[in-house]
């Protein structure tokens, strides 16, 4: 819950997609359909009315939920949000926007009923149909979201092809824009970050590191059959630069050929993957 919200869900884009649909499919689904015995919340009412009061209410939830995205959105330009506050957000608009409604129904349609007993159906109905069309965008915008990646990595594959010929590796951001080129010489080993990976290479004589918003996953799927080798979750190393393979009481290590990097730890997780690049190597080509 602690886990940040993936960032598709807060672009620009998809937040106008959001509100948007939000608003047209809740409009068809209601007066359409008539889900859920919406049609009597009112207490049975004539067809003009029941139209007139679901677009008044559709109108006002959309300004409640365009309100509220765009807060959001700009919140979330300086603090991360989390997964938690995330859906802490949709329940408050659920609310201002049932709010609404049973102070409408209340006042304006005089009904009877306890307050709190409007406010409550009221709050079931909303959530019923507002969740409805949230989940749906939210799979669309992820599936958006992988083909986008998908594309971006077939893109990646077609330039690194033609990087090779150079002795460049190029590392991309998880938009798509390039980063950082390095020759494949001078790169020693790549450690995870939180939601960044540490690229560290040589520069000058000086071991360098550079920041690079990705994952080692996305790194070792690119390029975990060319130049690097996943030896542990929090590292990748490039398999030219290891010097020697050391098995000791806290387990195996490798030994880079330079002075300037520490020993990277090997996890039993990948240990095989490691030792079969080995036996690859002596069987030679």
């Amino acid at each position: 819950m602690d886990r940040k919200i993936p960032d598709y869900i807060n672009e620009k884009g998809n937040v106008v997609r959001l509100v948007v649909l939000t608003a047209v499919f809740a409009l068809l689904f209601i007066n359409i359909y008539e889900p859920f015995g919406s049609k009597n919340w009112q207490g049975g009412v004539s067809d003009l009315t029941y139209f007139l009061f679901s677009n008044l209410v559709i109108l006002v939830g959309m300004c409640v939920v365009a309100i509220s995205r765009i807060i959001m959105y700009h919140y979330n330009k300086n603090h991360e949000i989390s997964v938690l506050l995330y859906l802490a957000w949709v329940v408050m608009e659920v609310i201002a926007m049932s709010l609404f409604y049973t102070l409408f129904q209340y006042f304006a349609l005089n009904d009877t009923r306890p307050f709190l007993e409007i406010w409550k159906n009221a709050t079931i109905n909303t959530s019923l149909i507002l969740l409805l069309p949230y989940a749906i965008l939210w799979l669309y915008f992820s599936w958006r979201d992988n083909e986008k990646m998908l594309k971006r990595i077939r893109e990646q594959e077609s330039l690194l092809a033609e990087k090779q010929k150079s002795g460049l590796i190029s590392f991309y951001d998880d938009k798509g824009v390039l980063r950082l080129s390095v020759d494949i010489n001078s790169l020693y080993y790549i450690e995870s970050a939180d939601n960044y990976v540490k690229i560290h290479y040589l520069n000058k004589g000086k071991m360098q590191h550079f920041m690079l918003r990705s994952s080692l996953k996305t790194i070792d799927d690119l390029f975990g059959d060319k130049y690097l080798v996943r030896c542990h979750r929090s590292y990748i190393v490039n398999f030219d630069k290891i010097k020697i393979l050391r098995k000791s009481e806290e387990g195996l290590s490798l030994e880079l050929d330079s002075d300037l990097v520490p020993d990277i730890p090997v996890s039993k997780t990948f240990s095989n993957k490691l030792m079969s690049r080995f036996t690859d190597l002596q069987k030679g080509p």
